[in-house]
């Protein structure tokens, strides 16, 4: 925040320098300006220096504020013109969303206030001119002056002061002037901006900044279209018509707790940024609320769900992207891992049910929930994001963590699964094999059903194979290592002593490969059915 331009007794003065270091100078028309010999213009900036509860400072070299950061740039403004001599303060109305103005007192009679433009000018009878004496008020040249800077997208406070040793009542004020500051949008805000948009959530800009100020920075973010008032607001807006605003200006906390309250009854999930103390009711209001961590007030960060360290809009922007990734991975891994434990069970209840031989052991079943959704399940954990993840529309809250459609694809892998146990394994029994031959199929015939299954599950709803494995290395590794584990359970003397599990030929193997890729292409088919 930088306080860049200044108008007072008529005239409009630059102000050089950037950030709160005291380094620059104030200008009219390129010549520096020496406020003693201008006196409106030395009583504006002494007026922002003491109407303040700010502390300017330096630490290890660098400058920096204690307090709001636009008073610090109020302080800032004053120290680069030499403005010094601030008389003590005796008395202090502070900031209220009601009051909408400081005032504060000080030895000697005086009595300064700031607040927005229109707000100032209420309490002023007249305005102070270049020598410092009163002359009559020109309140649409200030307004003009003020609405020229909101339009350049810089924030307008404006300044007053009366001869009085009381604020209570607070006596009528003579006008001083207006300081504008520089509080540009990140360059990256845009940009987060329009991926937000892309995906679905809207964004409004709600700001105590004047019309033509929110204006101006909102088409700086890709925030067009009519600028809402908090005049509008407590004329009486309809739900429809402040749904369609981006910007939203000179707004009160009140409203922006309606604000809040009226998306939240149109059926939106609402989360609100703020960092000041009138912001925590919003905060607690909202579906998230999201505070500064920076520059935000302790209300403000105890009220919010969450709290932006580096105070960037991207941040948010980069937050909802990174849930909806971890959120596509929970649903990967579950869709994934719940055919197992539902196949495994539901070949345990046939056999009973059909009063035959179990076609795998207890001890088989925990190998299995031990390895394969152990290792198999792993690579869901780094799965990277899909690269539309930002172009589709929010998740409706209301539905369910699995869709129907994703309910029907488990129960039909796991019916599979049951299929091709029962199937191999009477096949073996058939053609005499041993008991522990045709279990170590059943067992088998899982593991690598599973690993087939795992790279139907990179994506729910389009097929990525290899391109799967070229993202994710992770998948290739995990069904590598499943293989040799069951390479060891398979031919090792001491597994088979353990597991009862029996060596196989190469045809058995055949018949367990053939059977995975054919619910591989199956499971295909249906995810393309589904996409219609």
């Amino acid at each position: 925040m930088t306080v860049t331009a200044v108008f007072s007794g008529g005239r409009e003065y630059t102000v050089s320098g950037s950030g709160y270091a005291p380094a620059g100078t104030v200008e009219q028309d390129g010549r520096p300006v020496r406020p003693d010999t201008d006196p409106a213009l030395r009583e504006t900036l002494l007026a922002g220096a003491a109407c303040n509860d700010a502390q300017l400072f330096e630490e290890d070299g660098v400058w920096r504020i204690a307090g709001d950061p636009t008073e610090g740039a109020l302080l800032t403004s004053a120290a680069k013109a030499e403005i010094g001599g601030v008389p003590p303060r005796t008395a202090a109305l502070p900031f209220t969303s009601e009051r909408r103005f400081m005032a504060t007192a000080h030895d000697g009679g005086i009595v300064y206030a700031k607040g927005p433009v229109e707000r100032i000018l209420e309490l002023c009878d007249d305005q102070a001119g270049p020598d410092g004496l009163p002359e009559p008020l020109d309140r649409a040249a200030v307004t003009a002056r003020a609405e020229a800077f909101g339009g350049r997208a810089l924030r307008v406070l404006a300044f007053a002061r009366a001869s009085s040793d009381r604020l209570d009542p607070l006596p009528r004020l003579t006008f001083l002037g207006l300081q504008a500051m520089m509080d540009p949008p990140r360059p990256e805000a845009a940009g987060a901006v329009r991926a937000c948009r892309d995906a679905g959530v809207q964004v409004k800009m709600i700001t105590g900044d004047h019309a033509a100020t929110a204006a101006a920075v909102g088409a700086r973010i890709g925030l067009g279209g009519e600028v809402v008032t908090g005049t509008d607001l407590a004329a009486g807006l309809s739900p429809e018509r402040i749904g369609a605003a981006s910007v939203f200006a000179r707004v009160s906390p009140e409203q922006k707790l309606r604000l809040v309250r009226t998306f939240q009854e149109a059926g939106h999930v609402i989360a609100m940024t703020g960092d000041g103390v009138n912001d925590a009711p919003a905060l607690k209001r909202a579906d998230i609320g999201v505070a500064m961590g920076r520059g935000g007030t302790d209300a403000a960060r105890e009220s919010a769900d969450m709290v932006l360290t580096d105070d960037d809009f991207t941040s948010i922007e980069q937050a909802v992207e990174e849930g909806r990734g971890v959120f596509d991975n929970l649903v990967k891994f579950i869709v994934w891992a719940l055919p197992s434990n539902i196949g495994l069970g539901l070949v345990l209840v046939a056999a009973i049910v059909a009063n035959a031989s179990l076609p795998i052991l207890p001890l088989q079943v925990l190998w299995l929930n031990m390895t394969a959704v152990l290792v198999l399940g792993l690579p869901f954990a780094v799965e990277p994001r899909d690269e539309a993840i930002m172009r589709r529309p929010p998740r409706d809250p209301s539905l369910p963590l699995l869709t129907r459609a994703m309910t029907l694809r488990i129960l039909l892998v796991s019916g599979i699964l049951l299929a091709g146990s029962f199937g191999l394994q009477h096949w073996e029994l058939a053609h005499g094999a041993p008991p522990e031959t045709a279990r170590t199929i059943v067992v088998n015939v899982f593991a690598v059903t599973l690993i087939a299954y795992m790279f139907n599950c990179l994506s729910l709803e389009r097929p990525m194979l290899w391109r799967g494995v070229r993202r994710n290395p992770w998948t290739a590794a995990g069904a590598a290592a499943l293989l040799a584990i069951q390479m060891f359970y398979t031919y090792t003397p001491f597994m088979q002593r353990v597991f009862h599990s029996a060596a196989l030929g190469l045809g058995a193997w055949a018949r367990i490969i053939v059977f995975a890729v054919a619910a591989y292409a199956l499971i295909e088919i249906i995810k393309r059915l589904q996409r219609g």
